[in-house]
């Protein structure tokens, strides 16, 4: 159960980023042509005003087709049409015409060419599955040539497009961290809200709801109970509490060397922070969290990150743990993903959004288009990048699993 739970979290992340991208191609001018909640085929779908929305038969995450995201060029013809030219030459003669418009860059010409293959398609004597694609070749090229298609759009327009998918996850995790701010995470209190199985703590019957009031006979504030029991240097300690309405004094017992620190094994309650405290807590966390995930991106390209790297098999593990350890901890864990998903996805490589921003601002520097054979060079280098990290992380995931 824990994994579904973890499943759909991810699926709702990879939901927001294309909403992201959906909902400001619009605002813009660029109709999306599908918005999907899941993944194509789709179970149910309708349409209105030009956009097929559906529900898709994979239901992990979304899918949005925004139209044109590249100029059109002659060799996706071959794609697209080979096989119905073979079957039928009389298809050759339209595809001719219509590659001859787009090497000339004559779009405007190129849309009265596809009108004319289409004639010629529908009445084409070609197998199902030719006419599937040629048709579907037809849609895609009619739409790139169109003038709401991506490519056409000024440069803003374009960065804004993009950057709207990571830009939605990191609006979420910011505001999945100022709930959890809100709701208790913020400051802790001098009560205790849990106690660690054999742990000091519980060997010397610290119990949760106990307010902490003094430890070795020293009044202690919130605040100064974790460096108190941590600069003990491991000497046993007493700790003073306040349960019912009685003082009780519990101990002595020795902290535990653990993660660097001695503790004596229990959580603190927190306090809920107001709103605006909330929210600038969650930023400043998001900036702490964004500069380390920079930091182990620099030790992987030098060589010495490899371990840091997780694949999706590791991140529904860890989601999944933090699902059994309760709501916050999962909706903690979904935050630093979502971030993550964001400055992933702002890596300068296509075919990540960071690299189509990366492209679209370098057509404004160069005040030309960029030749699509560069845009598949690059995108194949950056495909590589990708599947070498996914196979490093998975690697990294086996072996913790073992």
């Amino acid at each position: 159960m824990s994994i579904l739970v973890s499943l759909v979290g991810l699926g709702f992340l990879i939901l927001i980023h294309e909403a992201g991208h959906f909902f400001v191609a619009r605002a813009v001018g660029m109709n999306p042509r599908k918005f999907y909640v899941g993944f194509p085929p789709a179970l149910v779908k309708a349409q209105r005003n030009g956009i097929e929305y559906g529900i898709g038969a994979i239901p992990l995450g979304g899918y949005v087709k925004i139209p044109g995201m590249h100029r059109p060029a002659a060799g996706d013809l071959d794609v697209h049409f080979g096989r119905a030219v073979d079957e039928d030459p009389s298809v050759r003669r339209p595809v001719e015409e219509l590659r001859r418009r787009l090497e000339e860059s004559d779009y405007e010409g190129a849309r009265g060419a596809v009108a004319g293959l289409g004639e010629s398609v529908r009445t084409a004597e070609v197998s199902p599955l030719a006419r599937k694609a040629a048709e579907r070749g037809l849609t895609d090229v009619d739409d790139a040539l169109g003038p709401d298609a991506y490519w056409r759009a000024k440069i803003w327009k374009r960065v804004a497009v993009i950057f709207a998918g990571p830009a939605a996850n990191l609006v979420l995790a910011v505001i999945l961290f100022a709930l959890l701010f809100m709701a208790g995470g913020g400051k802790a209190t001098q009560t205790v809200d849990e106690v660690a199985p054999s742990a000091p703590a519980r060997t010397m019957g610290l119990q949760a709801g106990d307010r902490i009031v003094a430890i070795d006979g020293e009044a202690v504030e919130a605040d100064q109970i974790a460096a108190r029991i941590s600069g003990s240097g491991g000497k046993p300690l007493t700790v003073t509490v306040v349960r019912e309405r009685k003082t009780i004094t519990l101990g002595p017992v020795e902290p535990r060397r653990t993660d660097g620190a001695y503790r004596l094994g229990f959580v603190l309650r927190g306090e809920g922070l107001g709103a605006g405290e909330s929210i600038w807590q969650a930023v400043r966390v998001t900036g702490i969290v964004t500069k380390e995930i920079g930091a182990s991106v620099g030790r992987l390209v030098t060589g010495s990150g490899r371990d840091e790297i997780s694949s999706p098999v590791g991140i529904t593990q860890a989601s999944s743990e933090a699902v059994k350890q309760g709501a916050d901890a999962y909706l903690w864990v979904l935050g630093l993903i979502s971030l993550s998903l964001a400055l992933l996805n702002l890596l300068p490589l296509l075919p990540l959004d960071g690299g189509h921003i990366a492209f679209s601002l370098l057509e404004g520097i160069r005040g030309r288009a960029v030749k699509r054979e560069i845009y598949d060079r690059v995108s194949m280098v950056g495909i590589a990048i990708v599947l070498l990290l996914f196979f490093i992380g998975l690697s990294n995931d086996i072996g913790r699993l073992n």
